[in-house]
């Protein structure tokens, strides 16, 4: 990236000017042009009311669908807007026909909402969790999951980025994997939207769950789903409404594509914002977006390990833009508190949000310090420093 783009990035983002932000997991510093996207939307609602402004603003709604899709490497009739990237997950889950005995197949780096949804079908239905090992690296072990997978397996379910640890998993490695047992794939992009290109062909996964918040710089309380049109006529929506179907006779009509997991009522301001968040980073380029990411938080791990008493905690062959760690003898929760004091967001990454990978490796809560591509060499020096006066 060069010199020139980060000025600018750094201009479009006030934020820089009074943060050390490094809680771009959590939620990214939203730029100008998306902040001011949602403040038009927002101001025509009130000037001319909410219908009105739907149909006035109608190409800014339906560019939602048309960049993702340039996005994803997808089409527009397979993109659906969501609240969120778990009400994204859970539409798919909730929507396929579990039957008692069917099994799923995770990875301990799961993540914990989703979690929590498997555990809710075991009560419900019996269904069978299986847990796939991880490879030397500690991502998720692509031989093993050809092996696991057999009769009753229904579906594969992987967090491309873990909410922790750093790695990203093989995601298309996988997809080659659950393509040829005709496995239904369903990939949660929550953390990996906006921080390393996505491309759901290249993947191979059946659906796609993701959110605007984190390193899409979109805003809080939007997310998105896709859906190959190929796989979704094997799902059963959990809910429905106008928008979603229509009735027929006696009976009743999904809407094609993937808009029949939408609800009616949306926060259009929201996705018109996340719509502009998505050309933003087309028109910054995501190759250039994912390799500044990488090498900042490469960066950053390097100087971390370099200093005594710090471990950082970071698996996988491949590593993105979250870097884990702890410090011995201080409490990470402690650590959090302190630099955020000093003007420097990081967040805690504790055993709620991945219950499986905290048991199974015994980890303590971390510091979860997570790099963006408005973020500076410099900024790193910084957080080093005032860590060191911890």
């Amino acid at each position: 990236m060069t010199p020139e783009t980060v000025a600018r990035l750094r201009r479009d983002t006030p934020a820089c000017e009074t943060l050390l932000h490094f809680n771009n997991a959590g939620a990214a510093l939203i730029a100008d042009p998306v902040h001011q996207t949602v403040l038009d939307y927002l101001d025509a609602e009130r000037r001319m009311g909410g219908y009105e402004a739907e149909a006035a603003l109608a190409p800014r709604l339906d560019r939602f669908y048309t960049g993702f899709a340039e996005l994803l490497g997808g089409e527009p009739s397979e993109i659906a807007y969501a609240e969120s990237a778990t009400r994204a997950w859970d539409s798919v889950f909730y929507g396929l026909d579990w039957r008692e005995g069917d099994e799923v197949i995770i990875h301990v780096s799961d993540y914990g909402s989703n979690t929590l949804s498997l555990l809710q079908m075991q009560a419900r239905k019996g269904i069978v969790i299986r847990e796939c090992p991880s490879d030397e690296t500690g991502q998720i072990d692509v031989l093993a999951l050809d092996r696991m997978i057999g009769p009753r397996t229904r579906l594969v379910a992987l967090s491309h980025i873990p909410t922790q640890g750093g790695m990203v998993n093989p995601a298309a490695a996988v997809g080659c994997v659950t393509r040829d047992h005709g496995v239904f794939y369903l990939l949660d992009a929550c953390q990996s939207l906006g921080q390393v290109e996505v491309d759901v062909q290249a993947i191979g996964c059946d659906a796609l769950s993701g959110t605007g918040r984190k390193f899409l710089r979109g805003p809080r309380g939007t997310g998105v789903l896709w859906v190959s049109k190929a796989a979704i006529g094997r799902l059963d929506p959990p809910f429905i409404d106008g928008h979603s179907a229509r009735v027929v006779g006696d009976g009743f009509d999904w809407e094609p594509g993937a808009k029949r997991f939408e609800a009616f009522e949306q926060n259009y301001a929201g996705k018109a914002g996340l719509a502009r968040a998505v050309d933003y980073a087309l028109e910054v380029g995501m190759p250039v977006i994912a390799a500044r990411i990488a090498g900042l938080a490469a960066t950053l791990r390097a100087e971390l390990s370099a200093r005594p008493g710090v471990t950082v905690r970071d698996q996988g062959e491949r590593k993105g833009g979250i870097v884990t760690f702890t410090v011995e003898d201080r409490p990470s929760r402690g650590i959090v508190e302190a630099l955020r004091a000093k003007g420097i967001n990081t967040s805690l990454s504790y055993a709620r949000w991945a219950p499986k990978d905290f048991a199974r490796r015994h980890l303590p809560e971390m510091v979860r310090a997570s790099v963006h591509a408005y973020n500076t060499e410099d900024e790193i020096e910084r957080f080093i420093a005032a860590l060191d006066t911890l």
